[in-house]
């Protein structure tokens, strides 16, 4: 009876080291699948970036509007004379589609007075848009979901940032379709010349996430070809209701100056 519990025990023993071994191996199998974090900017100039700017062609980065500094991505006007409607954007050379993105931006002196006067101390990112080649010289606005950059306009009035707005797309908030362009934040508001933490997770055309500094400030779903605001597209892109399931990501410029810096991605 002693040598059967004695084989008993030897054979649990086995079993449970064994079994932890296994474990073990999935843990760490586990750990190595996790997305890893790439750069989209190297840190020394454009190169895998698309800009596209109102009135002129796809890859014409007119007046030097998208430059790197010290590291920096720059939207600079010193070279404009005047704006004239040149919405901009600087889009990443590949799509993606579920996703988390981070960066860091900073609002600079610098704002065109005869750009609207929405656009001072705004900025953006764009997502899940269409491809830059599909963007006609004089479509205005890539059909896209946008991350909302603001900052303080008026002293002691709420402006707060990470919001969504919505160029030729809808999407579902408190369970409908919302109609606004825009959906404010539940972020505080920042100073202009403050560098500012911001993050977008992303599932396909599902849930999407806006963060501000690591808080959730806003969330919403279901993003979709639809509402109004850009103009003079391609017809054939714009077909209402289609599930935005992926895209591309751009860097926006509409007459305000803005500073980006540490913008990564991981794949979801």
């Amino acid at each position: 009876m002693k040598n059967l519990y004695l084989s008993s025990f030897f054979f649990f023993l086995l079993f449970f080291t064994f079994s932890c071994e296994q474990k073990s191996g999935e843990v760490e199998e586990v750990i190595a699948e996790e997305p890893k974090w790439m750069d989209l900017f190297n840190g020394e100039n454009l190169d895998g970036w698309i800009p596209k700017i109102h009135h002129h062609e796809t890859g014409e980065n007119y007046a030097n509007t998208f430059r790197v500094s010290d590291g920096i991505i720059e939207v600079n006007y010193d070279d404009y004379d005047t704006f004239e409607e040149r919405y901009g954007h600087l889009f990443y050379q590949k799509p993606f589609s579920n996703f988390h993105l981070k960066w860091e931006y900073r609002f600079t002196e610098q704002w065109l007075e005869d750009a609207p006067i929405y656009t001072y101390r705004n900025s953006g990112i764009m997502f899940h848009s269409q491809a830059p080649e599909t963007i006609l010289k004089e479509q205005d606005w890539p059909i896209s979901v946008e991350y909302q950059m603001l900052a303080e306009e008026k002293e002691g009035q709420p402006r707060p940032t990470g919001n969504m707005c919505s160029p030729g797309t809808d999407v579902v908030f408190d369970g409908e379709i919302d109609d606004r362009h825009c959906i404010n934040s539940t972020s505080p508001t920042y100073q202009w010349d403050e560098w500012v933490s911001a993050e977008l997770i992303v599932y396909g055309d599902s849930i999407v996430h806006h963060l501000v500094n690591g808080d959730t400030v806003l969330t919403y779903s279901k993003p979709q070809i639809g509402g109004g605001v850009a103009n003079r597209y391609d017809p054939d892109i714009k077909i209402d209701g289609t599930p935005l399931k992926s895209g591309y990501i751009g860097l926006q410029s509409e007459g305000q100056g803005v500073l980006f810096r540490e913008i990564k991605i991981r794949e979801l």
